[in-house]
């Protein structure tokens, strides 16, 4: 089973050479999100990275500087490292290229043309990285590269609400597309917005998002197994964790609402833990726990934790409630699945497809307190059970595999599932 690599103190990868242990198939460059302004995306591209790097001759060019600082909805913590996750040592990681260029443009272009990569593989989540993701694919191009897009959103709702972003992303992201071979998107769902937004063309590949097993070990059972026993629900407190950042469309102060709505033998019995840092100024959630009645029993954590406090929290949690009210996918959702943890997520976008497959899940519509509320009741009779998670890297490298070939790079038959 592959492993997350963790390393606390050292450096987030090597400059080396891409170690080709698969010559046989193509050279891989993934580009996306780096640590300095850390996010899920962040941790995606480390973890994908590094499980295309059993296969592949594989390396990794970090958008570095995202946006000005000052623009950053996160701003405080930029450049902190919050992160235990590291690159394989036997992967090349340039970190990286700047919003503004610069220097860094000059870097990246002479990083493409060491590496030789014959697909360069664009992790999309942002127009933020849209001029910066155009010119990387002319220099590809101009190299006989091929271009992948492997897409995380349509466009990120914030940014969606700043006066001429949408046109800006609409009129370049069509020529970028013009330029791309394949796609990899994460569910139906999002296929469906990208047909309905985009003239996407060439082959796509529809896989789940990969386990994210960095924070805690999940279940022994495989995913046909069954449920696992874990700490005993024995009538006295259980946690049920929010976990992740706190903007509009997380629903967070709809939970507050449906933990107030509780019956009191069983709100009695829970402490809810809402850890994450708020964006775009959205602050009705903490207002909602400050007015709750039950507000003793709240325990609010706004920052952006460290992966050694948040291990410490999944560790800790009974169950974890993600009441979204829009989504095409979720880290915490799927830090919760590796951890085996039962969780109540909001029947929306893609999760559905996300967690449908997962024992453990309890779906609920979206903003309506009085339902997730009955879920909660339902989250707190799985407590005490531990649930093995559906997804694994090798789905995800499977996928990618059969796009490779369909975009007609070199892929041994057997890797081809």
């Amino acid at each position: 089973m592959r492993r997350p690599f963790r390393n606390p103190t050292g450096p987030t990868g090597s400059t080396a050479p891409t170690d080709a242990r698969t010559a046989t198939g193509p050279r891989v460059m993934v580009v996306g999100s780096g640590w300095r302004f850390t996010s899920g995306i962040s941790y995606y591209t480390c973890h994908l990275v590094n499980a295309l790097a059993e296969r592949h001759a594989t390396s990794a060019l970090l958008v570095r500087r995202l946006v000005p600082v000052l623009l950053y909805p996160g701003r405080r913590r930029v450049g902190r490292r919050v992160h235990d996750l590291a690159y394989d040592p036997a992967v090349a990681v340039l970190d990286g290229l700047d919003w503004y260029w610069g220097r860094s443009a000059l870097q990246a272009a002479a990083f493409l043309r060491r590496e030789r990569p014959d697909v360069l593989v664009l992790q999309w989540w942002t127009g933020a990285v849209l001029h910066s993701y155009l010119l990387l694919a002319l220099l590809a191009r101009r190299r006989g590269v091929r271009v992948v897009i492997e897409w995380h959103e349509v466009q990120d709702t914030g940014e969606a609400r700043i006066p001429g972003v949408t046109a800006y992303v609409s009129r370049l992201l069509r020529v970028l597309l013009a330029r791309c071979d394949g796609h990899v998107v994460h569910s139906r769902h999002d296929l469906a917005l990208l047909h309905r937004a985009y003239p996407l063309t060439g082959p796509v590949e529809i896989t789940p998002h990969g386990p994210y097993d960095h924070l805690a070990t999940a279940p022994a059972a495989g995913p046909a197994g069954p449920p696992t026993p874990a700490r005993a629900a024995d009538g006295g407190e259980l946690t049920v964790l929010y976990f992740g950042v706190i903007r509009p469309y997380k629903g967070v102060e709809d939970l507050v609402a449906a933990f107030d709505l509780l019956p009191a033998p069983i709100a009695a019995r829970l402490r809810l833990v809402v850890v994450g840092e708020p964006w775009e100024g959205w602050t009705a959630p903490l207002e909602a726990v400050r007015a709750s009645p039950r507000r003793d029993r709240i325990t609010v954590v706004d920052r952006y934790v460290t992966d050694a406090e948040a291990a410490a929290f999944f560790a800790a949690a009974d169950a974890v409630a993600l009441p979204y009210r829009r989504s095409s996918a979720s880290g915490p959702l799927h830090l919760a699945m590796s951890a085996g943890l039962p969780v109540l997520v909001s029947d929306v976008g893609g999760l559905r497809e996300a967690a449908g497959d997962y024992a453990g899940a309890v779906f609920t519509p979206p903003a309506d307190p009085q339902a997730i509320a009955h879920g909660l009741v339902d989250l707190v009779a799985r407590c005490g059970t531990r649930f093995a998670d559906p997804h694994s890297w090798t789905r995800t490298l499977d996928a990618y595999d059969r796009l490779f070939a369909d975009i007609g790079l070199p892929v041994p038959a057997a890797a081809v599932r």
